[in-house]
């Protein structure tokens, strides 16, 4: 049974947690942090990679002991160390380091002073008031956890996109082979491709259902069987995500597909223009009656109610409709659209690869251009550059620019936005810089407005290009931080500077509406994959994937335009 690079990376994330809880070294959780970020990063399976007998501890990270223990995973699925800590751990302990505020160690204090084993346990202990009581906790904080609880975005089963596509394109894949099938795809959430998605809907397209059925369930990656019939069957894989398989007739296939992919609100609209036209709509097909008028495409069902074909990305109910009945829906931006990528590490940082690896695989991609922006100086958990340090790398780039052939080198810094609205360099360092990219890493805690004004300082200086990753979220775990995105938007607006769309699929970081005020006003969107490792590069087509659900059109992405045209862009001043 196949291994996924995503369920070793999580097996490590889960280990470093349980370490971080229990105060290892550091180093040590460091390390599996540093693994799993690696494997996550693989283009390649790693298993695949391991059966045809590469050397794994000659990836970034990657030591003998780590090599061993994944060759152990891929061999068993299963990895002794994390059930020998996970003894010492409660699980629940895990995830209350997931609401804001709540690291390992207090997480830990918590559960020890409390006496608690599981979430249940923490929000009657919220509820009681007991909480409180805590050194170092006090109201807010016990208000706070029971907020998170009773919101559920601590224990709801998501799961991020592009780890649902690891388990969902080979399942497709397989799916299309068997017998009998003619037409198969993934509906609901995946395909208008939200950032995660609960479970999955298989749509397929043949006629000896029962066959087809029969096949879907014993795949090998089905752990459970919660329903099986003629036509339709739901199982649950390994990696816990539920997949919901449904056979159609061929006459009904694109009714089915604009039903199922929804969402519900866009289908209820697109009900309504039925109904206006004395039609129904539903799942089978656009009837006049019992006499089916349309349902083989959903070309042909959207025609059939006067609009024309809406892309999955577009159904929200969020203005679409109107927009495509008055000719006004978006030239969605593609990945072929992108020049360069404005946001990415080295090994000077916190990367995995050289300068020159990460500008050829740049290359490779097609790129014009590449910015090339390690950390500054008070990120010294990510080897943070010192100022002589940057000058270095300004030459080192300046010299291996001049090397290259097709494709131009940038000079930039993930510069730390500190407390106070400070950038961690002076402007005398951030002129001799192409492009200034400024982020907020540390306190995280402060208040809206607190938050909202320290960034606005930071955009004051005609010297920052970008915004990076503006709320500074991580999808599943820690939520975009208070800040008024309407002051941030117009300030960018007005001063020039631009936004990032963070591409990494941890961040997606604008979100889709946030994306679309921005661009609305006529602000300018970076999308960039912070990426710090060549394999990192490719997690540009998550943030188009964001940026196409957000309506952006590439006029609205700064980073389609050529460099002769962008490089007018990046001074302010």
């Amino acid at each position: 049974m196949p291994v996924h690079n995503s369920e070793i990376a999580s097996i490590f994330d889960h280990v470093a947690d349980l370490l971080e809880i229990r105060d290892a070294n550091r180093f040590r959780v460091r390390a599996y942090r540093n693994a799993a970020n690696t494997i996550r990063d693989q283009s390649r399976s790693v298993a695949r990679m391991l059966g045809a007998g590469e050397d794994l501890s000659a990836l970034p990270d990657i030591g003998e002991d780590l090599a061993e223990k994944i060759a152990e995973i891929v061999r068993t699925g299963h990895l002794p160390l994390l059930d020998e800590i996970a003894r010492e751990v409660p699980e629940a302990t895990v995830q209350a380091t997931r609401i804001p505020g709540i690291g390992p160690k207090r997480a830990r204090a918590l559960f020890e002073a409390l006496d608690l084993t599981s979430i249940d346990d923490l929000q009657a202990a919220a509820e009681a008031g007991r909480i409180a009581g805590i050194e170092g906790f006090g109201p807010k904080t016990q208000e706070k956890i029971l907020e998170e609880l009773k919101t559920g975005n601590i224990t709801d089963r998501r799961f991020r996109l592009d780890t649902a596509e690891e388990f969902a394109e080979p399942l497709l894949a397989w799916v299309r082979q068997i017998d009998g099938v003619k037409k198969a795809e993934i509906a609901g959430s995946y395909r208008r491709r939200k950032e995660t998605v609960g479970d999955l809907d298989i749509l397929v397209a043949g006629a000896d259902g029962g066959t087809i059925i029969d096949r879907f369930t014993a795949y090998d990656e089905v752990e459970d069987i919660a329903s099986q019939g003629r036509t339709r069957a739901t199982v649950t894989l390994r990696s816990g995500l539920d997949v919901d398989l449904r056979v159609i007739p061929e006459a009904s296939w694109g009714a089915a597909l604009h039903y199922f992919t929804g969402s519900k609100a866009h289908n209820i609209a697109g009900r309504r223009r039925a109904q206006a036209r004395d039609l129904k709509l539903n799942e089978y097909g656009l009837f006049d009656g019992k006499h089916r008028v349309a349902g083989a495409t959903e070309e042909e069902v959207y025609d059939s109610i006067g609009l024309p074909w809406i892309a999955p990305v577009l159904r929200e109910n969020r203005g679409e409709i109107e927009a495509a009945q008055d000719g006004r829906l978006p030239d969605l931006v593609t990945r072929d659209d992108i020049k360069g990528d404005l946001h990415v590490h080295t090994k000077a940082s916190d990367g995995k690869n050289t300068l020159r690896e990460m500008a050829e695989a740049a290359r490779d991609m097609g790129y014009e251009y590449l910015a090339i922006t390690d950390h500054s100086k008070s990120q010294t958990q990510a080897g943070g550059l010192s100022r002589h340090d940057l000058e270095a790398q300004i030459d080192e780039i300046a010299s291996l620019d001049e090397k290259l052939d097709g494709i131009r080198l940038l000079a930039s810094c993930e510069v730390d936005i500190l407390e106070e609205g400070r950038l961690d360099f002076p402007d005398s360092l951030l002129r001799k810089l192409d492009l200034v990219v400024a982020s907020v890493h540390a306190k995280l805690d402060l208040s809206e407005t607190e938050q909202t004004e320290r960034i606005l300082r930071a955009m004051d200086n005609p010297l920052v290009t970008i915004i990076g990753h503006p709320t500074v979220r991580l999808i599943g775990v820690r939520r975009a931080f208070a800040v008024d995105m309407n002051r941030l938007v117009e300030a960018a607006k007005d001063s020039g500077c631009m936004l990032e769309l963070n591409a990494n699929p941890s961040r997606l970081d604008l979100n889709d509406l946030d994306c679309r005020m921005a661009a609305e006003r006529g602000v300018g969107i970076a999308i960039s994959t912070d990426a710090h490792s060549t394999g990192g590069l490719a997690n540009m087509r998550h943030g188009i994937d964001q940026a196409r659900r957000g309506w952006l059109s590439a006029a609205q992405v700064v980073n389609t335009l050529s460099w002769s045209d962008l490089s007018g862009r990046l001074r302010r001043t």
